[in-house]
C-alpha cells in the first residue's frame, strides 16, 4: 500500500512536536476519515465548509461523543494550522449532544429482591459489596 506525502508530513510534524504516538494514531485517523468522506479530495483543495460538514456530519448522522467530535476537530486544526498553514477561522458547525451515560443503580427494593435469592457464601459477599456504598460513586 502507497503511503500519502500528506500523511507522512503530518506524522513528521507530530513526531517534530513531541506528541504521544496514541495522539499521532489518532489524528492520522481522523484525518483519513475526512479525506475519505470528501471522496478523496486532498485538504489543500477544501476549507472551513467542508470540515463543517465533516463534523455537522459526525455529530447529526454518526451520532459520536463530544469529546469524539473534539478529537476529530483537534485532529483537523492541527492538521490545516501546522501542516498547510491554512487558517480555518470560526467553523460554527453543530456540536454533538450525546454525552457520557452514566449506569443504571439499583434500587433497594431491587437489592433485597436480590438477596432474598442468595444464598451464603454470595450473600455475604453481595451485601458487603452493597454496605460498602460501591454503588453511590454513579448516583
Amino acid at each position: 500500500m502507497a503511503k500519502s506525502a500528506l500523511l507522512e508530513e503530518v506524522r513528521q510534524a507530530i513526531r517534530l512536536r513531541g506528541y504521544s504516538l496514541r495522539t499521532e494514531k489518532a489524528y492520522l485517523g481522523w484525518i483519513r476519515r475526512y479525506i475519505r468522506f470528501h471522496n478523496l479530495n486532498h485538504p489543500a483543495s477544501m476549507g472551513p465548509t467542508e470540515v463543517t460538514a465533516f463534523l455537522s456530519w459526525l455529530a447529526n448522522e454518526r451520532q459520536v461523543a463530544v469529546n469524539t467530535q473534539k478529537t476529530a476537530l483537534n485532529a483537523l486544526a492541527f492538521l490545516y494550522h501546522q501542516v498547510l498553514s491554512i487558517q480555518l477561522g470560526e467553523l460554527g458547525f453543530n456540536h454533538a449532544k450525546q454525552y457520557r451515560r452514566l449506569p443504571v443503580v439499583l434500587s433497594r427494593l431491587e437489592v433485597s429482591l436480590i438477596l432474598s435469592e442468595m444464598r451464603n457464601p454470595y450473600r455475604l459477599i453481595f451485601s458487603i459489596l452493597y454496605g460498602s456504598g460501591l454503588q453511590s460513586a454513579y448516583g
